[in-house]
């Protein structure tokens, strides 16, 4: 496994305010489906180890008028699936959106089946949307009789613009008189130089931080019936965010992200490799002519200790900058795992100031 270092800068460019927070009351809603994927090509679900597939596929068939009660049904071009989408803001009925479409039973492949009509629910149990269309997938799997080969997933794909939106979310924003801005990575000095631009830009104190993760802005009669300007101003504008200093880490990649405000006080540090090597070398012996012994495997070992004599205590300076610290553990010929272990220890001991996450 390879182990990557990552630096990254804390203190962030400056960035607009729409790419740093969302208005609150406009975001997209989740729906979700069960149906019916047909025309596959012998990679559909067992009929017998999928029971779900079978209720459903008899289910269908009836409202169609077929009826297969008591019926052994036996095909395998059917495969039962969860469809998945997003319901973008402000969608009007007759707009289409994307799908993605997963196997649910033991189906090898969607590969040229064809999304049978789903009605798409939200988390309130009302049907906003139906789905149906040919599934694209962007992976195969083939099989003969002694091998095998399957590239990506052929169990999961989508369809483009495959389902029409049949309700729309209601959310009068014209007749909204305050906003509320919420912060993606919330931060009360962020919040307070949101609420500082908003203010220089309307020209009067209409924006207030809230809490580090809101700002609330009221209306200004100027703009009294045509929020839109409003918020268009608002988006547009520039800030530079401020984030806590923090070291994030993750232990089974090996991983370390840091940022530039992370300071470390006066500390010194060492590090050392002892490697241990335990080596099985049996040997055989041979008893001697006409003695009436046994040949026996007689083992042996060899243990070898190598303790690195090069590793040396390094002293770190007072508030060293993040360039400083990488440095001099670089110097010491530390690589990301032992980097771990040594900003972990460095924190235990009060002279790391930063947060440490470990995901």
């Amino acid at each position: 496994m390879i182990c990557i270092t990552i630096l990254t800068s804390a203190a962030l460019s400056a960035s607009r305010i729409k790419d740093i927070s969302d208005f609150e009351g406009i975001r997209e809603n989740q729906l979700i489906g069960y149906g019916l994927v047909v025309g596959l090509n012998g990679t559909g679900d067992s009929l017998r180890n999928a029971p779900f597939t079978r209720q459903s596929l008899q289910a269908m068939l009836e409202r169609l008028g077929v009826n297969t009660r008591g019926v052994d049904l036996n095909t395998n071009t059917v495969a039962a699936v969860m469809v998945t989408a997003n319901l973008p803001a402000f969608s009007t009925q007759g707009t289409r959106i994307d799908v993605s479409v997963s196997a649910l039973g033991n189906s090898g492949s969607l590969q040229g089946g064809t999304l049978l009509v789903t009605p798409l629910v939200g988390a309130d149990g009302e049907v906003y949307a139906i789905a149906q269309g040919s599934v694209a997938i962007g992976g195969f799997a083939a099989q003969a009789d002694a091998a095998s080969v399957v590239r990506g997933v052929p169990t999961a794909g989508r369809i483009s613009n495959g389902a029409l939106v049949e309700r729309e979310v209601e959310f009068e924003l014209a007749s909204l008189t305050t906003l509320r801005l919420a912060l993606r990575n919330p931060d009360l000095t962020t919040a307070r130089r949101i609420a500082l631009s908003i203010n220089e830009l309307i020209g009067m104190p209409t924006a207030e931080p809230l809490d580090p993760g809101t700002v609330r802005i009221d209306l200004p009669q100027r703009y009294d019936g045509n929020i839109v300007d409003l918020l268009t101003d608002i988006e547009q504008l520039i800030i530079e965010p401020d984030l806590a200093a923090r070291v994030v880490i993750d232990e089974n990649s090996g991983i370390i992200v840091m940022g530039q405000d992370v300071k470390v006080s006066m500390v010194a540090v060492a590090q050392g490799n002892l490697t241990v090597t335990i080596a099985e070398t049996p040997q055989v012996s041979q008893p001697l002519p006409f003695a009436n012994g046994q040949t026996e495997i007689v083992p042996r070992s060899d243990i070898f200790v190598n303790d690195d004599p090069d590793a040396k205590l390094a002293i770190v300076p007072d508030t060293v900058t993040l360039k400083q610290l990488v440095d001099g553990l670089n110097a010491l010929g530390i690589g990301p795992r032992d980097m771990i272990s040594i900003l972990q220890a460095i924190k235990a001991s009060g002279a790391l100031q930063a947060d440490i996450e470990v995901l």
